[in-house]
């Protein structure tokens, strides 16, 4: 009767959280143990829109339990409105706030440093000081990059693109120079909403960075547009000069920086360390929440075609989901999740994690785990769906753990017993 019993509870999927205090009244620990796999999707509720995947697994993959003893800890509550996350060399992190300043953490989660002097950004709806990531020669240059939302002469708004040095005693940006303006500027109603956006930075110390389309049925239509930056993943030089990809030479207005078009809001950009491929996050309509592997010249098809619905309950568009000449999407969430920032595991401290993918959820409230197998979603896991929290971005540590900010301003840590305490 006990080894049924206890057969029955791992079959079930059972968690089950033992609270334990560390010393720190900001900081709380559950220890999670998990079961493995399960044939129904961990989605539940019914599709936004009655649309049938283009391929079997393009949706509702079945749930996957990781097996490893995980520890889920907040170590700060304080970080305000944080947006973006990134690794310094040194092992600590650097942290965007939406209101225009960054802070430096360490890995236990303790504040070190506060970062002021960044233009002035637009705090407004989905607008503000936005994603960061570090020069891969920091440690001599203290250089990084950053985008915001930036208000124009004229009261309309666009993605500004820059780079600057953290000073020496790590409290002031200096020499701060915007490289680059996804145009064209917008003044509707929607001028404050999405502006995407993540970066990434190449080993031949170039720039990948995705803007959004800026959420308004007047200027949407230019996310299919390669004479507008808006809705493109756009490659640059670290002086904001384009990397000629030679993406469409038929095309003799495109702009030569556009790597890839057709997106709403990109909200999550990092590289597949198992391919070297750029995978890409898409915050979707009602419905319609997309990833996608970015290929160069590739048109990913918003608003021509989306799994979603508008947010007043109608078609987008002809209300289709294929096109030629337009790209799939490798996996898709109706109804949405709302994902934000990416990141890949490529850790051994966890060893049935690494090649997977981690998205924060906003609306979803969860961390969506995705196993990749030959560029196809085999299986998904929800973490932390029970914390009520909008997971804003994610990333991997130096000692092989899984940090995570959200929209209340915490940092999460999510490791095993054995990394609690490593240090980089």
């Amino acid at each position: 009767m006990q080894s049924s019993a206890i057969k029955l509870i791992l079959f079930s999927s059972v968690l089950y959280f033992s609270s334990c205090k560390n010393g720190s009244s900001n900081t709380h620990t559950d220890t999670m143990v998990a079961d493995t796999l399960q044939n129904n999707s961990p989605e539940k509720k019914p599709p936004t829109a009655d649309y049938k995947p283009f391929f079997p697994g393009q949706t509702r993959a079945p749930e996957v339990k990781t097996r490893t003893p995980l520890t889920v800890q907040v170590l700060d509550t304080t970080l305000g409105h944080p947006w973006g996350i990134t690794n310094l060399p040194d092992g600590r992190f650097l942290i965007s706030d939406k209101f225009g300043t960054m802070r430096i953490e360490t890995l236990e989660g303790k504040l070190d440093k506060k970062i002021t002097g960044f233009p002035k950004v637009i705090p407004k709806g989905q607008g503000g000081l936005l994603d960061v990531i570090a020069d891969p020669d920091y440690v001599h240059n203290r250089t990084i990059y950053f985008d915001y939302s930036e208000l124009q002469p004229d009261s309309s708004a666009l993605l500004a693109i820059a780079k600057g040095n953290i000073s020496k005693d790590e409290s002031t940006i200096t020499n701060v120079k915007v490289i680059y303006r996804a145009t064209p500027a917008f003044k509707g109603h929607g001028k404050y909403l999405q502006y995407g956006s993540r970066i990434l930075i190449d080993k031949n110390k170039t720039l990948f960075v995705s803007s959004g389309e800026r959420s308004d049925d007047e200027v949407r239509v230019q996310a299919q547009w390669t004479k507008s930056s808006l809705g493109k993943i756009i490659h640059i030089t670290t002086d904001g000069k384009p990397v000629h990809d030679a993406n469409f030479p038929d095309s003799a207005d495109a702009k030569p920086e556009i790597y890839a078009y057709g997106f709403r809001s990109p909200e999550g950009m990092d590289w597949n360390p198992q391919t070297g491929e750029i995978w890409e996050a898409e915050f979707g309509p009602r419905g319609g929440d997309e990833v996608n592997i970015i290929k160069p010249g590739k048109n990913y098809g918003w608003p021509v075609i989306t799994y979603g619905i508008e947010y007043r309950g109608v078609k987008v568009g002809d209300g289709i989901q294929q096109k030629q000449g337009m790209e799939q999407p490798v996996y898709y969430w109706n109804p949405s999740v709302s994902p934000s920032g990416i990141t890949f595991y490529n850790s051994d401290s966890i060893p049935e994690w690494k090649g997977n993918l981690f998205l924060g959820c906003l609306s979803g409230s969860h961390i969506d785990r995705l196993i990749i197998k030959d560029n196809k979603v085999i299986g998904e896991e929800w973490l932390l769906a029970d914390k009520g929290e909008r997971f804003r971005a994610l990333r991997v540590g130096h000692n092989g753990a899984l940090y995570a900010i959200t929209d209340g301003g915490k940092l999460y840590k999510i490791s095993t017993q054995h990394i609690i305490n490593k240090k980089p």
